[in-house]
């Protein structure tokens, strides 16, 4: 039957399902889900809706506060507050805590969140981690990869054991068209770095914070692309910039 999100009391849909009551919170909506045995589903007042073709495997929790439709869970998974996620596959043991994906596929043991964006055309590897505000669109990860926080990776294939720093941007569009970038495995992507594409970096490539590469990076080299550091004496002091004036 349809379901109103803003009904007064919320019901709990079984048509197709196997839910232990005991599992689940009375004012959680589901619907059309296959729910293992062991699963459980929390929720508050007007929060938490599993509806279109959802399947949770074995011994995952899905907390409060939770959107999923067209998505497979695996088994032993944390699907954690705040979370939205449609027509997805996420694989077993992962942790995905408020974040939004969409059109995206999750591999096992891997971490999502909190805050992050799985665009359409994501693939995300095994044991990786897509940290806090890590925005990732049509773009694959290999196994172990990992992008802690503030990156934005666009149109690019990463490999396997790769570091992507904080704030480093994949430049994917030139104001005309959509470039796609390569990132071979164990490769090194300092801070603050933008990567412009076209670009392919090499296996166990390093590339040093603050650059902006705009051509190929050798396997094993190292990168640096950045303005010379250099200092003028006397510079502030000469322009008054830091003298407290008084009122």
């Amino acid at each position: 039957p349809e379901f109103n999100l803003y009904e007064e009391y919320w019901k709990i849909y079984t048509n197709s399902a196997n839910i232990p009551p005991q599992y689940i919170a009375e004012n959680a909506v589901v619907d059309k889900c296959i729910i293992a045995n062991g699963t459980e589903i929390y929720g508050e007042v007007h929060s938490s809706v599993l509806g279109g073709s959802v399947t949770v495997g074995k011994g995952s929790v899905v907390r409060d506060s939770i959107i999923m439709q067209g998505v497979t869970i695996g088994e032993n998974c944390v699907i954690g507050q705040n979370t939205n996620i449609k027509d997805c596959t996420i694989g077993n043991g992962t942790d995905i805590r408020s974040s939004f994906l969409t059109e995206s596929t999750v591999g096992e043991r891997t971490h999502i969140g909190p805050f992050a964006y799985l665009r359409p055309g994501s693939r995300i590897g095994n044991d990786c981690k897509v940290g806090d505000f890590v925005e990732i669109k049509n773009s694959s990860f290999g196994d172990g990869t990992k992008a802690s926080h503030l990156t934005y990776v666009g149109d690019s294939d990463v490999g396997g054991g790769v570091n992507i720093g904080c704030g480093v941007v994949f430049v994917n569009y030139d104001g005309s068209e959509k470039h796609r970038s390569r990132v071979e495995d164990d490769a090194f992507i300092g801070c603050n770095t933008n990567l412009v594409s076209p670009v392919h970096i090499g296996e166990k490539a390093y590339i040093a914070a603050g650059a902006t590469v705009t051509k190929d990076v050798p396997a094993g080299a190292l990168c640096v692309a950045r303005e010379k550091q250099r200092h003028i004496e006397g510079w502030v002091e000469k322009r008054g910039l830091l003298d407290k004036k008084k009122k």
